[in-house]
């Protein structure tokens, strides 16, 4: 299913319009959250009822995202990625509406639980699409793919603003319905048919998928309430769910619902190690920097918001010049560069948390460290489709998505933890202090993420063939 390409250098245009119908997918899903992260006072206000209730609104958005995310790769198998992405298109934007015309706080929970039914299942199938149809062009199309998903917690409080001042809470959801309409439009127009000989007819691991998307839940939900005793024990059945699957799926392998032999390819496990240190220091660093400069300077969160603004930027900088950086300096040399360079932009939180505010080394430390963040990820995703058989793709995009979205609660609760800890044995007139050695953890885990980069092949060329892949997996077994 892979496109010819045009040149040396240039994709077919096909392919850009199958990229960017990929990338609506990622951006109208983004973009949605946001909108609705930012208004739950207002609608907690509007539908009479309390922020904690509210905030369900967000949370089992979430939940039922991570239920869903392991059935994306057996569904792809059997009704093939085409009608999939469709079916999620189409369901998201229904759900929207069902959203917008929701009577009642509960009736709007139970219509964004329904809506992350379908918006679970969006983010893992544009990277599916990427994968299939960029081929050896898949860094530089992500790198700029990247761009419109960046977009949306930028644009998401702008609009929630504006529809909140001139028009009714309903519009945050309607506004979805003209973008899911051209969405469903373009994707059956561009993006070409499935082999339906092809399709799978293995069953569903229905075992596998109880205690694998249960455990994905409880440990999203223990994460954000790691601090109370219910979230300690869902925590804990998390951690006793998950290792009863990886035993079963270990022993089932390629009748699991996840096949966990993936990670037995050098290449795909490395790439899977950086995606989940990756994401979840991009989320701890969100935590922490924004707290430190409302707790222990005294900035108000919407200023904080803007003094944030810099690592946006340097993000957006670096995607675009992803393909040429990773030509030049391999895929090794661009992922270990940038996480280098992600941690000389944190190394400077040492001395700021210790010092009275200094904007511009805030601004430039901040604009560093998006620059190195950036170039992480991209390049070790590509790595890890381009080190699968073209059959595994949909099972690798599901596991590399669980893996990504296991990396951001998990750091971001040990640093919180961390964090935590220090602020009570010490008095509040050390509160920098605390900071300081929470910043030093930090530091330390993208120390850990410069060797897991480390760990990647040199350039895209230099991975093994998957008939090499196989035999070697197999030699192992």
């Amino acid at each position: 299913m892979r496109e010819q390409t045009v040149g040396q250098d240039q994709l077919n245009p096909r392919v850009w319009r199958i990229v960017w119908v990929a990338v609506l997918g990622s951006l109208l899903s983004q973009l949605d959250a946001t909108v609705v992260n930012v208004s739950l006072s207002s609608l907690a206000a509007e539908l009479q009822t309390s922020l904690p209730v509210i905030q369900w609104v967000t949370s089992g958005y979430l939940m039922a995202l991570a239920l869903m995310l392991p059935l994306s790769g057996w569904l792809v198998e059997r009704i093939g990625a085409k009608r999939l992405y469709l079916l999620c298109f189409s369901g998201f934007t229904l759900t929207s509406a069902l959203c917008a015309f929701s009577w009642s706080a509960g009736s709007l929970i139970g219509f964004r639980v329904l809506q992350g039914i379908s918006g679970g299942l969006m983010a893992p199938m544009a990277q599916l699409m990427l994968a299939r149809f960029a081929g050896k062009h898949m860094v530089r199309v992500l790198g700029y793919a990247a761009i419109p998903i960046l977009l949306g917690p930028i644009l998401g409080p702008v609009i929630a603003g504006a529809i909140l001042q001139h028009a009714t809470w309903r519009w945050l959801f309607l506004v979805n319905l003209p973008i899911g309409i051209l969405a469903v439009v373009l994707a059956s127009l561009f993006i070409p048919d499935d082999d339906v000989k092809k399709a799978s007819t293995r069953g569903l691991d229905l075992i596998g998928f109880i205690l694998v998307s249960p455990g994905l839940v409880l440990f999203l939900y223990g994460s954000d309430h790691l601090g109370e005793q219910i979230g300690i024990l869902a925590m804990l059945l998390a951690v006793i769910l998950l290792t009863a699957f990886v035993c079963k799926a270990w022993k089932d392998r390629e009748g699991a619902l996840i096949d966990l032999r993936l990670f037995g390819y050098r290449t795909f496990s490395a790439s899977a190690v950086t995606q989940f240190t990756t994401n979840g220091l991009s989320f701890a660093g969100q935590m922490l920097i924004p707290v430190y400069l409302i707790r222990a300077l005294g900035e108000s969160p919407s200023v904080a918001g803007w003094m944030m603004a810099p690592l946006g930027l340097g993000m957006m900088c670096t995607y675009p010049w992803l393909g040429k950086l990773t030509q030049r300096f391999g895929i090794r040399g661009t992922s270990a560069g940038g996480a280098s360079l992600a941690f000389l932009g944190t190394l400077p939180f040492l001395y700021l948390s210790s010092h009275p505010l200094n904007l511009p080394i805030l601004a430039g430390t901040l604009f560093i460290r998006g620059m190195g963040m950036s170039a992480v990820g991209v390049p070790s995703i590509s790595a890890a489709y381009a080190s699968v058989h073209k059959e595994q793709l949909p099972m690798a995009t599901t596991s590399l998505n669980i893996v990504q979205r296991l990396g951001g609660p998990t750091l971001t609760t040990l640093c919180a933890s961390f964090l935590g800890w220090e602020l009570a044995v010490g008095s509040p007139a050390i509160v920098g202090n605390a900071f300081t050695i929470a910043f030093a953890l930090l530091c330390s885990l993208h120390a850990l993420l410069i060797v897991a980069a480390a760990r990647l092949p040199l350039s895209l060329e230099k991975i093994e063939s998957p008939r090499e892949k196989s035999q070697e997996v197999e030699a192992r077994a």
